[in-house]
């Protein structure tokens, strides 16, 4: 859907000019012919950005800024961007339009490619940031987060130069005593350079001589990975308005086209760190939920949401490799019965333990997820049957052998039952079936006994009549066959004992 732009002057010419040039920029175009009709407007129309004379009727563009300002921040989405235009080129004007909060500021006879080209780049900023506060507004109403305190704190600001212009090195003396923010000049070779703190702010500032000097440094500014996030500003001469138009879709957040004015950046400087800090804790925001979305908050292990995928990773890779790999269902021993007996903080002072020692035990390259309740879910890459049985039986032993210490000095002993299955990349097991036969072998360990390793490829297939449901009518004997073994659907564990049915229900 095409932006919509509202377009706020008394003059019916000077509406229907811009209402043509942005039309035919594919923009959605609706207009008012004063302040009021234009605060009006803002509910009824719903603009992306106002573009709006410096005089009205009823009020200054000035004051039709603050007040669309003051509405954009008690609403829930961005701030409408507002482009002020004046009649001429007056820096105190222009600077008192920036000051209430004006985007940017042009004058008449405006370019009509340097306007289009900073519409493009303000509304862009306008989607990306509405698309930041949606995820942190969902984030926020899935109870994921809570309101951060605002601290303002000193900016990081690199002004670069490229090519010899000695009036820079002024220029950054007199911001330095004009701003509290750190302020550091660079050369234009080491722009990107890592220094350990990113930049809030680069400043770029074309060579008043040769023309693109400064633009060229746009592009490796914006795929740096040390200053893929800093607001970049360019500062282009009067004369560069090619450069200048260039400069918005190469990257820059913000422009200045009447060459370094001290008085000017300090304004912009203060606007793009602030857009900085806040789109730094949209994204902060965002990570942490979707951080709290795969991850368990109780043991701080992953959960099962994001052990399903990388399961299916898993297997592809052994595929490819042609290397096993295993997956351990292990099951704490009458979990039931510590919640009721030393209540459920104790219960989670198990789990905690039992995630501890996990992590201790195993690989880095192993996965360990919570996959419910107090089930825990291992996948082992590039490992074989016997290696998978080692390791489930020390975890069996570790646990068994090592009491969880509670509150009040209690130590408790508890066990685990392991089922295990292995992935080998001649069968092509499914993931999912994996999983159903290591939880089967994880019903048999349960059967055994408890505190027990069952291999799923020592379990036989059941019959119908195991599986749940009502069992079918039992088929009249055949005598010419011989009669039915009694033991045959039982099987044996790894230590050879016999052990009941593994479709029957865990205790």
């Amino acid at each position: 859907m095409a932006s919509r732009i509202l377009v706020v002057d008394a003059v019916p010419t000077n509406r229907i000019i811009l209402r043509v040039k942005l039309s035919a920029a594919y923009y959605d175009v609706v207009q008012a012919t004063s302040g009021q009709a234009a605060l009006a407007m803002l509910r009824k129309a719903q603009p992306d950005l106002v573009l709006t004379a410096a005089d009205l009727p009823d009020m200054s563009g000035r004051a039709l800024c603050a007040a669309i300002r003051q509405k954009s921040m008690s609403g829930p989405g961005p701030a409408i961007p507002v482009v002020v235009m004046h009649d001429v080129d007056e820096p105190g004007e222009r600077l008192a339009s920036l000051a209430a909060g004006a985007e940017d500021v042009l004058t008449k006879p405006i370019d009509d490619v340097v306007m289009l080209a900073r519409l493009r780049s303000l509304l862009r900023a306008r989607d990306a940031e509405a698309e930041l506060r949606l995820r942190d507004d969902t984030r926020r109403a899935l109870g994921l987060a809570e309101h951060s305190a605002e601290f303002a704190m000193p900016g990081r600001v690199r002004v670069v130069s490229p090519g010899p212009q000695p009036e820079v090195r002024g220029l950054v003396n007199r911001l330095r005593a004009r701003t509290d923010d750190h302020i550091e000049l660079v050369d234009a070779e080491d722009a990107p350079r890592d220094t350990g703190h990113p930049p809030d702010v680069v400043v770029v500032i074309e060579s008043p001589g040769i023309a693109g000097l400064g633009l060229s440094l746009l592009p490796q500014l914006r795929a740096n990975r040390t200053t893929r996030q800093s607001m970049l500003i360019y500062i282009a001469r009067p004369h560069q308005r090619k450069e200048a138009a260039s400069a918005l879709d190469l990257g820059a957040n913000d422009l200045m086209t009447t060459g370094p004015d001290v008085d000017e950046l300090v304004i912009r400087l203060k606007k793009q760190i602030t857009a900085k800090r806040l789109g730094d804790r949209l994204r902060a925001n965002m990570r942490d939920g979707l951080r709290a979305a795969v991850i368990d908050p109780l043991t701080g292990l992953y959960n099962r949401r994001y052990a399903l995928p990388h399961i299916s990773r898993l297997a592809d890779q052994a595929d490819a490799l042609r290397r096993p790999y295993a997956l351990l269902l292990a099951d704490l021993d009458h979990f039931k019965q510590v919640n009721d007996d030393f209540g459920h903080a104790a219960g989670d002072a198990v789990l905690v333990a039992l995630s501890h020692r996990l992590r201790d035990s195993l690989r880095a390259a192993d996965l360990i997820a919570r996959w419910g309740g107090e089930e825990f879910l291992i996948a082992m890459p590039d490992t074989d049957r016997r290696k998978a049985q080692r390791m489930a039986e020390r975890l069996c032993a570790m646990m068994a052998k090592h009491p969880v210490t509670l509150s009040g000095n209690r130590r408790i002993t508890v066990t685990l039952s392991i089922g295990v299955a292995i992935g080998m990349p001649a069968a092509h097991d499914k993931p999912a079936d994996l999983v159903s036969r290591a939880d089967s072998a994880l019903y048999a360990a349960k059967n055994k006994g408890r505190n027990a390793v069952v291999m799923a490829d020592t379990l036989r297939a059941l019959p119908l009549a195991a599986t749940r449901g009502p069992l079918p009518p039992a088929p009249k004997p055949n005598p010419r066959l011989p009669p039915l073994d009694p033991l045959a659907q039982r099987d044996t564990g790894t230590d050879g004992a016999t052990m009941p049915p593994w479709g029957l229900s865990r205790p």
